[in-house]
């Protein structure tokens, strides 16, 4: 399937849904792009596990502060009030849900909410570390992913096959192909790619798809 959005528009539309002020967590890779695109007029507040709240963009190449970096070691700035605080101390923000969106990768993600984002093989990591917290600490979870694996496999399963990150933790799926809240055990479709029927995005889901009513196009401006 050659019609995707591209993990910049995937990022830039999971943006759109940040409330302003939100204090909000983004996973390691991926997720972490989701910071450039904040809507004009609203900023979230961006926790990062390793100690930081309230941090800024990355700074321009040759002028990064490498006391300064994310949880996913990647250099950052900070904006007027930004916090340092302990690894105790952030993690007690995360458990005490005081974050109010929590924006993460998968390998899958089941219709009754699971997450994986975490492998044991060949190029898995020894444990699920921070996400376990997240997804159980924050008041809203979300994933960005693209639709399909990269050998064309859904990535939305009835039920996860890998190691779980959280139970019934996920409310919303932004991927490369459509929006997707997860209600009540299921999958139901809320926006998908104008030049995509129905038919053939659940024939690259896995689990059911409900259709409450006329779904939005899935739209997103060129962005990198």
């Amino acid at each position: 399937m050659t019609d995707k959005l591209s993990n910049a528009q995937i990022a830039w539309r999971a943006a759109q849904d940040i409330e302003n002020d939100a204090y909000v967590n983004l996973g390691i890779g991926f997720p972490e792009m989701v910071a450039k695109f904040q809507p004009p007029g609203r900023q979230a507040i961006f926790h990062t596990e390793n100690g930081i709240l309230n941090f800024g963009e990355s700074p321009a190449a040759g002028e990064e502060d490498w006391d300064l970096i994310n949880a996913g070691k990647k250099a950052v700035t900070l904006k007027p009030g930004a916090a340092f605080f302990n690894h105790a101390d952030s993690f007690a923000m995360v458990r005490g849900g005081h974050l109010d969106v929590a924006i993460l990768g998968a390998y899958e993600v089941a219709e009754n909410g699971d997450l994986a984002n975490w492998s044991t093989g060949p190029k898995g990591v020894p444990a699920v570390g921070g996400a376990m917290d997240l997804v159980h600490g924050a008041k809203r979870v979300a994933v960005i992913t693209d639709h399909v694996t990269k050998d064309g496999r859904p990535k939305l399963v009835k039920n996860c096959s890998l190691p779980l990150t959280g139970v019934g933790c996920v409310t919303r799926v932004y991927t490369s192909l459509a929006v997707i809240d997860i209600e009540n055990g299921h999958f139901v479709l809320r926006e998908k790619l104008p030049s995509l029927t129905i038919e053939q995005l659940q024939a690259v889901t896995g689990g059911e798809l409900l259709v409450p009513g006329p779904i939005a196009d899935l739209v997103a401006p060129e962005v990198s």
